[in-house]
C-alpha cells in the first residue's frame, strides 16, 4: 500500500484521516504545520500528501505550491483536504498544483477514491 503524509494542524482532523487511511492498509506519516509538512515530504518522499489549508505560518496553499514546484517533491501528488468550500478555493488549490480538492468532513469513500485516483494516474 501507499505511504501517505497527512498535514493538518488539528489533532482531531489528522486522527480521523490517519484512522481512515490505516483501515485501508496505508502507512501514514503526519505533520502539524505547512512548514513541517514540507520538511517531512522532502525527507520521506511519500506517495501522496493530504494537505489542510488553514494552518498558522505556512498555509496549505503555500506548502502545496512549494512542494509541487520543487524538483525533489514535484512528483508527489497533493490532495487538499479543507473546510474551505468556495469555488475560488478549489481553483486556487489547483493553481498551486493540487491534484484533487476534498472538503471536510471527508467520508472514507471519497477520501479513498481521491487517493486511489492520484495513485493510479501516477502508475
Amino acid at each position: 500500500m501507499a505511504r501517505i503524509l497527512v498535514v493538518d494542524d488539528s489533532p482531531t482532523e489528522a486522527h480521523q484521516l490517519v484512522q481512515a487511511l490505516s483501515r485501508h492498509g496505508h502507512q501514514v506519516l503526519t505533520a502539524n504545520s505547512g512548514s513541517d509538512g514540507i520538511e517531512v515530504a522532502e525527507v520521506e518522499l511519500p506517495d501522496v500528501i493530504l494537505m489542510d489549508v488553514v494552518m498558522p505560518g505556512v498555509n496549505g496553499f503555500q506548502a502545496t505550491r512549494q512542494l509541487t514546484r520543487a524538483n525533489s517533491t514535484a512528483h508527489i501528488p497533493v490532495i487538499i483536504v479543507s473546510s474551505k468550500d468556495q469555488a475560488a478555493d478549489r481553483v486556487w488549490g489547483e493553481r498551486q498544483g493540487a491534484r484533487a480538492y476534498l472538503t471536510k468532513p471527508v467520508d472514507d469513500k471519497n477520501l479513498m477514491r481521491a487517493v486511489n485516483d492520484v495513485l493510479a494516474s501516477d502508475a
